[in-house]
């Protein structure tokens, strides 16, 4: 039996107007069948629906915006330790288009996590919204906090890597495409405030790391605080919950439903949910569930849920998988 009383529960007997018995006597019984599940905050209807078509609108302009939008993106190559050249030579192990780059554009020198280009003589490359770069300069990652992003033609380019990896990737994408203008999001459930669902955080008594697959057949690991364990239709489930950096403020999600049988995405979704209050508890709105950057271009790395998150339900909530490919 759970000896613990939600607060809640105690305010109720010390209010309550029954004999002191009879209260205990329900308090037991409570506790015996669970702990006192709180309902998530209310919400108006109309105005949770407008919110979340507000949310899908940036989401499409993230989806798009040249630093982060993985439907820009053209290219993504693995660099190995030492010198790896591009350019728009066929012959390089980097290709880039010839409208775009000179036969050789510079050479990328990786050792160890340091990575620094060198421009060739006469190359048009340069900072993003910067100057031409003319000497060899050091690049930061994306996961440094000070990326540094290069601009050849209408090509954007920064160096990639993930966490939990020593992987280091040149990452390319077109600020000219096409699909910046046409491209629209794949088709969602319809909104159902049902499907926001209270779920209370269970920490390890030490954060863990979580290594999971990716798309690359490589991996990835992430740091985990805990568990968010919630309830549908009397059912508890469990999700590994992951915190990409201190700073976080919400845990990151890669789920799988039974949906991913029918109409989402194969490989899972992904979702952020609110860090837990105080006493512990979060709501979970998987209206908010949305497809990874994998769906979109095929010039990602993207996380697999792991086993733990494979959920034993079907989510009929978010965002569906595209009718066809979008590469």
């Amino acid at each position: 039996m759970n000896t613990a009383v939600n607060s809640r529960l105690l305010g109720s007997i010390l209010s309550s107007s029954r004999p002191l018995g009879s209260v205990l006597v329900a308090v037991v019984l409570s506790t015996c069948v669970g702990e006192v599940w709180p309902e998530p905050a209310p919400v108006d209807g109309e105005q949770f629906v407008q919110e979340h078509e507000e949310w899908r609108t940036n989401r499409r302009e993230r989806l798009v915006r040249p630093f982060s939008g993985s439907v820009m993106w053209m290219g993504l190559w693995e660099l190995a330790q030492g010198a790896t050249q591009f350019g728009s030579d066929p012959d390089l192990p980097i290709v880039l288009p010839t409208e775009d780059s000179p036969a050789l554009a510079g050479t990328i020198h990786r050792s160890g996590q340091d990575i620094r280009f060198e421009p060739s003589a006469g190359s048009p490359i340069m900072i993003r919204e910067g100057d031409q770069i003319k000497e060899e300069t050091v690049l930061q990652s994306d996961r440094s906090g000070n990326t540094t992003n290069l601009a050849l033609g209408s090509l954007g380019l920064r160096i990639h890597g993930e966490p939990g990896t020593d992987r280091l990737w040149l990452r390319v994408w077109d600020e000219d495409s096409e699909r910046r203008e046409t491209f629209q999001l794949p088709e969602s459930y319809p909104v159902d405030t049902d499907w926001r669902i209270t779920a209370k955080f269970e920490p390890y008594p030490e954060p863990r790391g979580l290594r999971v697959p990716d798309v690359t057949s490589g991996t990835i690991e992430y740091q985990t605080p805990g568990e968010l364990v919630f309830r549908v239709d009397g059912e508890e489930h469990r999700l590994i919950a992951v915190l990409q950096s201190p700073r976080s403020r919400s845990y990151f999600m890669m789920i799988w439903d039974e949906t991913a049988n029918v109409d989402t995405y194969q490989a899972g979704r992904y979702m952020s949910v609110p860090l837990a209050d105080e006493e512990g508890w979060t709501t979970i709105d998987f209206n908010r569930a949305y497809n990874p950057p994998c769906v979109f271009s095929a010039y990602s790395v993207c996380a697999l849920p792991p086993p733990e998150n494979r959920l034993a339900l079907a989510v009929t909530a978010g965002e569906k998988r595209p009718d066809k490919p979008a590469y």
